[in-house]
């Protein structure tokens, strides 16, 4: 982008998104990459719809070595105060440049999102941290107390509420989750990576030792394609506030 475009983008608050993933082994037909490969395919097909800002995308999530040491099979594992601290100089720039609108899509381990997992954690926190010394560098300290922020309740219910500006989201929401079951190099991640990603997907390499992976013989473009219409819908409804 040029200077000219991000000044448009800012003043029309146009969503600015960071796909967010790890790279972790997906058994041995699937590429390495998976869970950051499809929330970036996802956005580049709304970005075709819709104006947004993709952001280049953060494959360093925390993989875990839970499924797999990484030993010959290619998982890197960064640890969360590293991720946090990445986040945190990330958001301070976004916001100096003048985003509200920003937005981290993350795919992996979502099904925990609700509680949360270390990826999704560090950047929350970091969010949260950022928009609190944001605001007291631009307003001062005490600025929530001031007479000027009596109507703070009131600006909040009609959604102008700053710890609004960045919001960390799943790639699938919880409502989708249930009629497309998250796992891991099964039947639905190998589905969407046929429909998302076709050129990571290899079913010649498969091989069914994995129980994780066993599913992955039932995977197919049909089921792929319904579950992709649905998650694309959903991140636009996300995208437009809805």
């Amino acid at each position: 982008m040029f200077p000219d475009q991000i000044r448009e983008a800012t003043k029309k608050n146009i969503p600015i998104i960071l796909p967010v993933g790890v790279i972790e082994y997906h058994s041995e037909h699937l590429c390495v990459g998976v869970d950051t490969l499809l929330v970036l395919k996802a956005l580049e097909k709304i970005e075709k719809e819709m104006d947004i800002i993709i952001l280049p995308p953060f494959f360093y999530g925390c993989a875990s070595y839970a499924v797999e040491s990484p030993e010959n099979k290619g998982t890197i594992h960064i640890k969360p105060d590293i991720i946090y601290k990445f986040a945190k100089n990330l958001f301070e720039n976004l916001l100096r440049i003048g985003f509200r609108n920003i937005y981290v899509f993350i795919h992996h381990q979502s099904e925990n999102f609700a509680s949360g997992m270390p990826t999704d954690l560090a950047f929350k926190l970091a969010s949260k941290e950022v928009i609190f010394e944001f605001l007291e560098k631009e307003y001062g300290e005490g600025w929530w107390g001031k007479e000027e922020a009596q109507n703070y309740y009131k600006e909040h219910k009609k959604g102008a509420d700053p710890f609004n500006w960045i919001k960390i989201l799943p790639f699938i929401d919880e409502k989708t989750q249930k009629k497309y079951p998250i796992d891991h190099a099964g039947k639905q991640e190998t589905s969407l990576m046929m429909v998302f990603c076709p050129k990571g997907v290899n079913m010649k390499k498969f091989k069914k030792e994995k129980w994780y992976s066993k599913s992955a013989t039932l995977a197919n473009r049909e089921y792929g394609e319904k579950a992709k219409k649905e998650i694309i819908e959903r991140l636009k409804k996300f995208l437009k506030g809805k």
